[in-house]
C-alpha cells in the first residue's frame, strides 16, 4: 500500500474520478463508490492488488489507456512454477508488488534492478484508509 494525497476530484452521479499525488506523480482513481469524507487535501493509503500491477520495459511512444504508469526499478523477483512475484524499488522507502506469469518473466527477460515501468488501471487503484 502507498501514501497518497487527494489533489482533484471530479464526480458525476455515482462515478469518481480522484486523483492523488504521489511522490510528485499523479495516480488516477475511478470509483463508483467514495467516503465522503474524501476531499481535495486528504492523506490516505491506497491499495493495489498486485495482480493489477503490469510490467513493461522498453517502451517507446506506446499509446495505452492505463492512467497510471510508474517507473521502478525491480528489487526483487521470484520466478516460480506459473507465476512470478516482483517487488518494485519507486523510491527509497516505497513499493509496488506484482505478480505476472512466468511467461512473461521469462519473455521480457525481467532481473532484479531491471528499470521497468508499472502500469495501473484506475479502475485497480482503491482507498484502504484515510489517514488525515
Amino acid at each position: 500500500m502507498i501514501i497518497a494525497k487527494v489533489i482533484d476530484l471530479q464526480s458525476c452521479d455515482n462515478l469518481h474520478i480522484v486523483k492523488f499525488d504521489f511522490l510528485g506523480k499523479v495516480l488516477t482513481m475511478m470509483s463508483l463508490e467514495l467516503n465522503s469524507n474524501i476531499k481535495v487535501g486528504t492523506q490516505v493509503l491506497l491499495n493495489i492488488k498486485p495482480t493489477c500491477v503490469t510490467i513493461a520495459k522498453n517502451i517507446t511512444n506506446l499509446q495505452i489507456s492505463n492512467s497510471n504508469l510508474i517507473k521502478a526499478q525491480i528489487s526483487s523477483i521470484s520466478i516460480g512454477e506459473l507465476l512470478s512475484y516482483l517487488v518494485l524499488k519507486i523510491e527509497e522507502n516505497d513499493v509496488l508488488e506484482s505478480i505476472i506469469t512466468k511467461e512473461s518473466a521469462l519473455r521480457l527477460n525481467l532481473k532484479n534492478d531491471d528499470e521497468v515501468i508499472a502500469l495501473i488501471k484506475a479502475s485497480d487503484i482503491s482507498i484502504a484508509k484515510v489517514i488525515l
